[in-house]
């Protein structure tokens, strides 16, 4: 082991300089996850720089990089840490009593948001960047706008204090509760996916779906979703699980573009799926008040269903091509290394369950399952020890994903402190009133536009607490649940994903699929498109959400009978033609009406799509349908 480490050490010499970076972005994360908070002010900036540091060193030690490029970089590194320790001796004259800003105090807050905009850039793209620069340009000029969306007027000073030299701004709660809490669950993460738990996961969901027609198809969905949950990045997770489960759905007979549409839509989707949701489920949990226990039980029914209605529409497809189910010897067999590698991932996952029923916190929860998976990953496959490489690249990436996470949530930090001081989330808010009335559609369907829009080309997290602060007080006025209308925005954030012309995941799963990307991004828009409209149904049928204090059976059993109705009518648009498409399209986003008269409308049509798969494909017909309800 010894002489594998030495000799990969001189193998990856940037690496051993950056070795302290990673490592102690790592133990800061576990001990603070294991033993608490030690200093929130330390930990909330401290890891904020750390996060800088580490992007901006892995960017400057890739192969191929500029010089001038990698000066650029070591420049940018000196303005994070200058930035980080002005902050710490302003922030204890503010703590002292009234200070005002000197020339170095701006200056140098001004680097650290420069530095924060390009990491922006490079990491998450252009959409975040205009957003928040958009945010401080109305804060320094908003008081020069007409009419009500003027404010009293702040000067370069006073925003600077509140973005930057606070606790309301790039420094709040929101990046409070991924330093305490969704870290550890990006560790955890990145050591399934070191300990080949992602491999095993595949190999399992083939086996599982051997015996539907696409089975190729069904197992990449269930693959993904039960990653997803984990990885809390669409981008990633088609990434990750699609350069082996595209090529396997083409190979199986579908088309690429078709192939990459169900890794698109399926990988999207995992962050809907509990018990993690990604990092979402957190940050919901903090903004709401409500348990991280209760809002993953709220998500189960509605997640249940969105992947249910992915394996409606493959088995469709599949029918449509004449495709049969695989035998048992078309499916590679589990070693018994990968079952008890499989371990890794079944025990640490209850074990997150039981200790969250039995109080513990998530963090806590997060630091036992990560102790838990290493324990039994070295257990099963005791040569791991002997491949540092493996293990420096698992230390390597976790750091790596929780310092972009830490840019992102920073980032929102400037669109939370700005909305706040200016007031801009109230008049956002008198707007939509304004336009919507008193109907909720209207206000909903404003609020999925606005999503959609937001979300294109920005993470989850990000998408979900812009949209939230801006429209969610509009239409919690208009009586909708909190539980309700915070799920709602996360649907419609993570759907951004797949939703064209900025189709993130569909545009990732392209090149893996050799498709053209805009009609990828189109196909899985239709895969996901009960996804657009379960958010609708558990407004109106809040009981599918189960904790809800309206809660009553009848309004459960109507959700459900409704929402399957939906997906069983818009599989039949994915084989019928012409009119009769259009027919049961209408038919299935009517189910979902809050009118009983057009729901039961809607649902007269499901008989006569019964009875012509019985017409057109006799016993198989029926036997199709059956396996549809």
């Amino acid at each position: 082991m010894l002489n594998n480490l030495i000799a990969w050490a001189k193998a990856h010499p940037a690496q051993i300089l950056g070795a302290p970076l990673f490592l102690v972005m790592v133990v800061s994360i576990f001990y603070t996850a294991g033993w608490g908070i030690f200093d929130d002010t330390i930990l909330r900036v401290g890891t904020f720089t750390l996060s800088c540091v580490i992007l901006l060193y892995a960017s400057m030690t890739r192969k191929g990089r500029h010089w001038w490029a990698r000066l650029v970089d070591l420049g940018l590194v000196v303005a994070v840490l200058a930035a980080a320790y002005r902050y710490f001796w302003v922030y204890e004259e503010l703590e002292t009593g009234l200070y005002e800003l000197e020339t170095p105090d701006i200056l140098m807050a001004l680097a650290g948001l420069v530095v924060l905009g390009e990491l922006m850039r490079r990491m998450i793209g252009l959409t975040l960047l205009i957003v928040c620069s958009l945010a401080a340009c109305y804060a320094l000029f908003g008081r020069e706008l007409p009419g009500g969306l003027a404010h009293a007027g702040m000067d370069l000073g006073q925003m600077l204090t509140t973005v930057w030299y606070s606790f309301d701004g790039v420094f709040g709660s929101t990046l409070g509760v991924v330093t305490s809490t969704i870290l550890i669950f990006i560790l955890f993460g990145a050591l399934l996916d070191a300990l080949g738990v992602g491999v095993v996961l595949l190999k399992l969901s083939f086996r599982l779906t051997r015996h539907l027609p696409g089975g190729d198809a069904h197992a990449a969905v269930l693959a993904s979703g039960l990653f997803g949950t984990i990885s809390g990045s669409s981008v990633a997770n088609v990434v990750g699980t699609g350069v082996i489960t595209i090529p396997m759905i083409k190979k199986s007979g579908f088309s690429g573009r078709f192939a990459g549409a169900v890794e698109a839509a399926a990988s999207s989707g995992g962050q809907l799926m509990p018990p993690i949701m990604g990092a979402v489920a957190f940050i919901m949990a903090d903004v709401t008040g409500i348990s991280y226990l209760n809002i993953t039980l709220a998500a189960l029914i509605p997640a249940i269903f969105y992947y249910a209605s992915l394996f409606t529409f493959i088995s469709t497809e599949a029918k449509r091509l004449g495709m049969k189910a695989q035998g048992k010897e078309a499916v590679e067999s589990l070693t018994r290394m990968e079952k008890l590698k499989g371990l890794a991932f079944v025990v640490p996952l209850g074990l997150i369950i039981v200790l969250m029923v039995q109080g513990s916190s998530p963090a806590q929860a997060g630091f036992w399952a990560l102790i838990t998976a290493a324990v039994l990953g070295v257990l099963v496959d005791p040569g791991l020890l002997k491949k540092p490489a493996q293990l420096w690249q698992m230390v390597v990436n976790g750091a790596k994903s929780a310092s972009t996470i830490m840019v992102a949530v920073a980032a929102v930090g400037i669109i939370i402190a700005v909305m706040n001081a200016t007031g801009l989330g109230l008049r956002f808010s008198e707007a939509i009133q304004m336009v919507a009335g008193d109907s909720l559609f209207v206000s909903l369907l404003l609020m999925a536009g606005g999503c959609l829009v937001l979300g294109m080309g920005m993470p989850t997290v990000p998408a979900y607490l812009v949209i939230i602060l801006v429209m969610g007080p509009a239409v919690q006025a208009l009586g909708v649940e909190l539980i309700a209308a915070h799920l709602f925005v996360v649907y419609y954030a993570v759907l951004s994903a797949v939703t064209p012309p900025v189709a993130l995941a569909a545009f990732a799963a392209a090149p893996i699929a050799q498709a053209n990307p805009l009609k990828v991004s189109v196909t899985s828009l239709r895969l996901a498109v009960i996804g657009f409209l379960i958010p609708f149904a558990f407004v109106y049928q809040p009981s599918m959400l189960l904790i809800n204090d309206s809660f009553s059976w009848f309004g459960l059993l109507t959700a459900l009978v409704t929402t399957t109705a939906a997906i069983l009518l818009v599989a039949g648009a994915f084989s019928a033609q012409g009119i009769k498409r259009v027919l049961y399209l209408v038919a299935g986003f009517a189910v979902i009406s809050p009118l009983w008269w057009v729901q039961l409308l809607a649902l007269a049509l499901l008989p006569v799509l019964f009875f012509e798969r019985v017409r057109r494909g006799g016993a198989v017909g029926r036997r199709f349908f059956c396996k549809q309800l």
